[in-house]
């Protein structure tokens, strides 16, 4: 592995850190701190991954024509002050608002190291460098959380340290960013287009497969931390619960280069596998039946992201992949967006296990799609 890949797996470790740091107990710190319900959550959550929707486009064009390190580092700085000005927030609406921020400063981070990456890899080993970069970027948002029981429980912090921390953790991430600077990018003088929405078209089933494991994975990340905290977790029980969700993402992440063999079949599983979690959930009583839950949701969760953009890379023309790796994340936002958006409002007006019913439901009917259009969730094979 070259200079520039390691340089940027260390980007998502520190990057993952903070984001396990101070992910989990926000909707937390919302809901027992500031007072927001949950349908409240739901618009915090909306109010992040909105930006996520449309942002990855405009990037994607930029990294055909920018140097990527430079834009890494841009959202970066970004993050960080997003997430140390939640330790200020003493409203929804500013909760909100420094969400929105964090959204665009996502949109900076994973298109340009997903580039970074593309551009430093062959057809044959590309699955595998992505996959170890989130694979990196996963084990830090396992330690995150770890650390934040030390910090709450054994150092007697509060939420708003916490966030600052995390904010000084993410900042140290632009440094490593500009140190995976490239010279020069290919394509300066391509013209602005948004071909890349009408390549991504031709990926319908993956789409499909797509919006359900974000959907529902944005629901875990936004409101499902409150729904923990309803049922008797307390803040320690919920950051060890996220470092089981962490470890799960990582060994199968770590798998990922063998499930690539069989990548319908694996997507498939995932998607049952969500379903299963999704279902556990609604009848949990313990942080041990919580944990099984989230242990399958990750193996779900994580298997999705490498394998699904291999498809799509491995069908794409590489002098668009920039583009085509920004129409990609504006799918994953539209994902993140729905998820809470519908789950926030469910909650609050049926009552807290809603939409864990209704996600369950629907994942089972995407696994009886993707078993019927198996066929098409194949990546196009490098001959040897």
């Amino acid at each position: 592995m070259n200079r520039v890949l390691i340089l940027v797996n260390i980007t998502g470790l520190i990057i993952g850190i903070s984001y396990g740091l101070h992910g989990p107990i926000l909707p937390v710190f919302a809901k027992n701190i500031v007072g927001a319900t949950y349908s409240d959550l739901g618009l915090i959550g909306l109010t992040n991954f909105i930006p996520y929707m449309f942002i990855p486009l405009f990037v994607g064009i930029l990294l055909d024509r920018i140097n990527n390190a430079y834009l890494l580092a841009v959202g970066a700085a970004i993050n960080s002050a997003s997430v140390c000005l939640l330790s200020i927030a003493q409203s929804v609406p500013e909760i909100m608002g420094f969400r929105i921020m964090t959204g665009v400063a996502h949109a900076f981070f994973w298109p340009p190291c997903e580039s970074i990456i593309s551009n430093e890899s062959s057809e044959k080993n590309r699955v595998k460098h992505i996959s170890w970069f989130t694979m990196f970027f996963v084990i830090g948002f396992m330690v995150g959380p770890l650390l934040g029981t030390v910090l709450l429980e054994g150092l007697d912090m509060t939420y708003r340290i916490l966030f600052q921390i995390a904010a000084f953790i993410l900042a140290a991430a632009i440094i490593t960013s500009l140190l995976a600077s490239r010279k020069k990018i290919k394509n300066h003088h391509e013209r602005f287009s948004f071909s890349s929405i009408k390549e991504m078209k031709k990926f319908p089933e993956v789409i499909i497969l797509l919006i359900f494991c974000t959907s529902s994975f944005g629901i875990i990340l936004t409101i499902f931390p409150a729904f923990l905290n309803d049922n008797g977790m307390s803040d320690t029980d919920i950051l060890l619960l996220y470092f089981a969700f962490g470890v799960s993402r990582v060994i199968s992440l770590a798998l990922v280069g063998k499930f690539a063999t069989r990548t319908s079949q694996t997507l498939i599983a995932g998607t049952i596998a969500v379903s299963i979690g999704l279902a556990i959930s609604v009848v949990a009583d313990s942080i041990v039946t919580f944990g099984i839950a989230l242990v399958l949701m990750g193996f779900g969760f994580s298997i999705f992201f490498p394998l699904t953009l291999e498809i799509i890379l491995s069908k794409t023309q590489k002098k668009i992949s920039g583009k085509i790796i920004g129409a990609y994340e504006t799918v994953f936002g539209m994902g993140w967006a729905i998820g809470p958006t519908i789950g926030g409002p469910l909650t609050h007006s049926f009552g807290n296990e809603t939409p864990y019913v209704i996600f369950c439901i629907l994942g089972i009917g995407i696994a009886l799609f993707a078993i019927k259009f198996r066929e098409k969730l194949e990546p196009q094979r490098i001959s040897n």
